[in-house]
């Protein structure tokens, strides 16, 4: 028999984690109640605590709270949401019909963006340059399942013209916005992934994505 891991958290909070993960939702229905500070502390907290290649934490966290300034970015995500339905061809009504975002319902709007000067960092970055927006994901996941934990709803919102978006803003050069996270209290967590229960796709099974030695066979 193997000795206890003495590194291993306590059951109930391994059940936690996983129950965090398993009902994780890209939300996009929203009660108006506003966030209370301390919660939205706490959930920047935890992006901010995400791992980052060379440490080079690339993420920048700006809080949206004038009103006129949501709507701008409402506007900008109409345009592409429009613009992403007419490339979809033959599945466009289908996609004019889902919601897409939270932006002018949700108690709080956080825009996440990638840091400029970033080529200033080479530790992890050589040849996978990428590592940097891989990095910021990593403090969106961390903030999604903290978000999930405190019972608050969490949708990431990236329909919308990068450079538009950095202009509103008045971002440096270099700077990316690579999110805007909707935040805020829900009735009630979708059963499952809402993409799921309106028929757009569906969860592949681990088989189909997970292989040995070599790239899975079919894929």
């Amino acid at each position: 028999m193997a000795a206890p891991n003495p590194h291993r958290f306590p059951d109930a909070e391994i059940a936690g984690v996983y129950r965090a993960i398993a009902e994780r939702r890209d939300m996009r229905h929203f009660r108006p109640d506003p966030v209370e500070p301390a919660l939205l502390e706490r959930l920047l907290w935890a992006a901010h605590h995400a791992p980052s290649v060379g440490f080079m934490q690339p993420w920048r966290f700006i809080r949206i709270t004038d009103r006129g300034l949501r709507e701008a970015m409402h506007a900008l995500v109409e345009v592409e949401r429009k613009a992403t339905a007419r490339a979809l061809g033959e599945r466009e009504e289908d996609f004019m019909r889902l919601k897409v975002e939270g932006l002018l319902d949700a108690g709080e709007v956080i825009v996440v963006a990638l840091a400029d000067k970033r080529e200033q960092h080479v530790f992890g970055r050589r040849t996978l340059p990428e590592m940097d927006l891989a990095s910021v994901a990593c403090a969106i996941q961390n903030m999604w399942l903290a978000a999930r934990a405190e019972g608050i709803g969490l949708g990431w919102v990236s329909i919308f013209e990068p450079l538009e978006l950095a202009k509103l803003l008045a971002m440096p050069e270099g700077a990316r916005p690579v999110a805007i996270l909707c935040i805020g209290h829900v009735a009630e967590f979708y059963p499952r992934p809402m993409l799921e229960m309106e028929h757009w796709a569906e969860r592949m099974p681990i088989e189909a994505v997970m292989a040995e030695n070599g790239w899975p066979a079919g894929t």
